[in-house]
């Protein structure tokens, strides 16, 4: 069961969305949706929507900030049952590619967050384990893993008194891809001392389990901290995981090698009958690679691309995703729908655009095709019911939610606004023909309200003010907006159209006194978080941004939205971008949105038209319950950089930003010994390494004392002692 831990009770209209949408999950509706504000408490309606509903749920947000603050709010409504995060692992990746016109190959090149890397792989061994889990994810979600059968099979339970000789329970380890290393006993390794094994799973962050032997038995199984090896317990069982994403069994494995053989040889025949002598060469070098790899390691770089073989797919056949690590009869909620949708129907092409120019090429089998993200008909196969969250919703969602609606409309590439789904809705219900394509895929059933509106904020907070000014002199007159917020010690939002603009603007508010820092999608995803968790904690004023600076983002500190070129008309400066855009100043007393331009674009006057609506009913609201407006209070959400638990002093938090002097100084220091320390660890110097780690620990706990001491007498800021 599915437990809600909170504070708070359904407010202003958040019950009724509440009990519409259970009622038509219940009635077995596969498409709903709510229509909430900013502000208005979606992730609150949507918590209780997965409490009364008690069933495993995924939530898809379309950015990794986005899905990491709500896997922080969901971690806290739900404390007690499995929360999870599922966002691509890479903070920075460049796909491999080909391009033919200068002859260029370009390498797959990627940096892997291994934090993420332990949350996707806890992710997998939840689902399969468990039922009361959520599952916060981005698109990576659709891409391709390896079969949920092989990970279910490879998993490796061990017991108190379990007859298994310490060799074939070490042959075990390594067939689930744990790698031995008796030095650094990192996640996904184990290390073997006579009758003593110890395992560091890699889905735990500082957890290793010790299994001792006595003879061919397991004589004990202990949990140790990974790092000292302090012992936490003892436990009469245990579950391996694998330790990778990507696993087979040894004779899937040794089918697989065989069906890659064979395809490479039809390929090469194919090629040479073409004349493509050098294709057939690259493809033959590659795969033989490959193939030697996966024979030794029972893994080699780019296994995904025969995924297909290893998992013994048909050709064509839908990759397996996260998706089938979830039961039958799951719930999906997708936040900011208007953006999740789309991303979710655009993923395919794109990928295989590029795909078939390395096929063609002879740097990849055909089979590699097979290794994709779902198309959009697929997903929806994969997905049960469905909830529609957003303050902008899509045609997509608003004609398929409609109780009337008895055809599914699938989504089509490019958005409409939402009048023109309005107009494509009442097409398709008049009693002439529809020239729209429509085909039959699902029925909403009767007797549910499919919509749900929540406009009315329980803090009584109404939309923000709109004020508009001329392009002129647009710089200057933010700077003098800003001046007048961070006085009142209120935090501003400043959007522009570039990354360089928003880079080169940052610069120039430091140079006139303002604190500023950007934000973009060249920052990593922890990073991001980082940013806005510092915007939110005071430690700068001012935030400027493209496209990241919209949906859900929860800010109940900025009070000032200054949209720059706001008549820019396009993907940037359109309805849904301007509405979402202002409404991140919509959970504070005094918000307001600038809008700069010369010209009251379409888009603009839609923004106006539907604040001064939402602003009446708030106001109407307001006045009938005696309500007076109030900011939003909330605590500043726990960083994703994970604390030490077992530290000696739990009540300094572990952040990443220092800005403090004394404080900078003393971690250059620690830092500089580190260095020193790992690399007399390298020459084997162990007797020096260890002199350093302990000038190391004493300076630690010498600055955490210092800094427990001031945190009392001003702001500071501080960095991971870890």
């Amino acid at each position: 069961m599915f437990e809600l831990s909170s504070e708070y009770t359904p407010q202003g209209d958040q019950q009724q969305a509440i009990d519409k949408m259970v009622k038509s999950l219940r009635a077995g509706n596969v498409h709903q949706s709510v229509l909430g504000v900013t502000g208005s408490g979606k992730t609150f309606t949507m918590a209780n929507i997965i409490q009364q509903v008690n069933k495993p749920t995924l939530i898809m947000s379309h950015n990794k900030t986005l899905a990491a603050q709500l896997y922080s709010e969901f971690k806290t409504f739900f404390p007690n049952n499995a929360v999870e995060y599922f966002v691509s692992y890479f903070d920075y990746y460049q796909p491999e590619a080909y391009i033919p016109a200068s002859d260029t190959y370009i390498e797959k090149d990627s940096a892997i967050n291994e934090e993420i890397e332990r949350m996707r792989l806890s992710t997998m061994g939840s689902l399969i384990t468990r039922k009361d889990v959520i599952v916060i994810a981005s698109v990576s979600c659709i891409y391709g893993l390896g079969s949920p059968d092989d990970y279910k099979e490879m998993m490796m339970p061990i017991n108190v008194g379990m007859v298994i000789g310490r060799d074939e329970f070490l042959a075990k380890l390594v067939e689930i891809l744990f790698e031995r290393n008796d030095i650094a006993f990192q996640r996904g390794h184990f290390r073997v001392r006579g009758d003593v094994v110890e395992v560091r799973p890699a889905y735990l962050e500082d957890t290793a389990i010790r299994v001792e032997f006595f003879g061919d038995e397991i004589d004990r199984i202990s949990e140790i901290k990974a790092t000292s090896g302090t012992k936490r317990g003892d436990m009469e069982n245990y579950l391996f995981y694998p330790a990778k994403q990507f696993v087979s069994s040894g004779p899937k494995m040794k089918e697989a090698i065989k069906a890659i053989r064979k395809e490479m040889k039809e390929t090469i025949a194919a090629f040479e009958k073409e004349g493509k002598l050098i294709e057939a060469q690259r493809v033959r070098m590659r795969t033989e690679y490959d193939i030697e790899m996966m024979n030794e390691m029972g893994f080699c770089q780019g296994i995904e691309n025969y995924s297909r073989h290893v998992t013994g797919r048909d050709p064509g056949a839908r990759p397996y995703t996260l998706l089938d690590f979830f039961p039958k009869d799951y719930l999906l909620l997708a936040d900011e729908s208007h953006a999740t949708i789309p991303q979710v129907g655009g993923m395919f092409e794109g990928d295989k655009s590029r795909k078939t120019m390395l096929v063609n090429h002879g740097f990849r089998l055909p089979s590699a095709l097979d290794n994709r993200p779902l198309r959009f008909a697929e997903f929806m196969e994969m997905t049960n019911q469905r909830v529609y969250v957003s303050a902008t919703p899509g045609p997509f969602e608003m004609i398929n939610s409609r109780p009337e609606n008895k055809h599914y409309i699938p989504w089509v590439k490019g958005e409409l606004s939402a009048n023109q789904a309005i107009k494509m809705l009442r097409k398709q219900l008049s009693p002439s023909p529809s020239s729209e394509p429509i085909e039959d895929f699902e029925v909403n059933k009767r007797g549910a309200t499919l919509i749900a509106e929540q406009i009315i904020r329980p803090t009584g907070l109404l939309d923000p003010v709109l004020t508009l000014y001329p392009l002129e002199g647009q710089i200057d007159k933010t700077i003098e907006l800003c001046h007048d917020r961070v006085l009142k010690h209120e935090r501003v939002l400043v959007t522009t159209l570039t990354k360089k603009t928003a880079e080169d603007l940052a610069d120039y508010l430091e140079k006139v006194g303002l604190n500023a820092r950007y934000l973009h999608s060249d920052i990593d995803a922890i990073e991001r978080v980082e940013i806005l968790r510092a915007l939110r904690a005071a430690e700068f004023d001012i935030l400027i941004g493209i496209n990241l600076l919209r949906e859900g983002l929860d800010l109940p500190e900025v009070s000032l939205v200054c949209i720059l070129d706001a008549d820019k008309e396009g993907f940037l400066r359109n309805e849904t971008s301007l509405v979402q855009t202002a409404g991140r100043a919509a959970r504070h007393v005094n918000g307001e949105c600038v809008l700069f331009c010369d010209k009251q674009t379409d888009s603009i006057n839609q923004l106006l038209c539907i604040t001064k609506y939402r602003r009446e009913i708030q106001i109407g609201y307001n006045k009938k319950h005696g309500l007076e407006p109030r900011s939003v209070i909330r605590s500043v959400q726990q960083s994703l950089q994970q604390t030490d638990s077992d530290s000696a002093d739990d009540t300094v938090p572990v952040l990443r930003v220092a800005e403090d002097e004394v404080t900078y100084n003393a971690l250059e220091l620690i830092s500089q010994l580190e260095e020193e320390m790992r690399e007399a660890a390298g020459k084997l110097e162990f007797e020096r390494a260890a002199h350093l780690r302990d000038q190391i620990e004493e300076l630690q706990q010498r600055e955490k004392t210092r800094l427990a001491k001031t945190s009392d007498k001003k702001k500071v800021d501080y960095r991971d002692l870890k």
